[in-house]
């Protein structure tokens, strides 16, 4: 699995992905960097096959009213300081991404992680 993580979470989160072996783009890897628009990171998901990883309600509803992106991890956690939010990537993730085998909507707040049904 790929991904795409969204100008709206820190740089250091695609790193920490990356070294747990995974390909990981952030908006800051793009020509555009933190202005890349969301229509462009939706292009980028569908050409490439990428999950994207956001904050971003609007990605929300764009996975929900047209399926695109295809897959999405909504990080739901509010305000959070990043020593917090890389705490629940590092206990969650490898979980998220096997949900993904089965469900295209995944959703990470401070104390779970919920799939949701297709």
């Amino acid at each position: 699995m790929i991904f795409l993580v969204d100008a709206n979470l820190p740089y250091k989160l695609a790193l920490m992905l990356r070294n747990k072996g995974y390909d990981v783009l952030h908006t800051d890897d793009l020509s555009n960097k933190e202005r890349t628009t969301d229509n462009e990171i939706r292009d980028i998901s569908l050409d490439q096959n990428r999950i994207v990883i956001t904050k971003d309600s609007d990605f929300l509803d764009s996975h929900l009213v047209n399926q695109i992106p295809k897959k999405l991890l909504l990080v739901s956690t509010g305000n959070i300081v990043n020593k917090d939010l890389f705490h629940l990537f590092n206990k969650y993730f490898d979980d998220i991404v096997s949900l993904f085998d089965n469900y295209n909507l995944v959703e990470i707040n401070n104390q779970e992680i919920v799939a949701h049904e297709k």
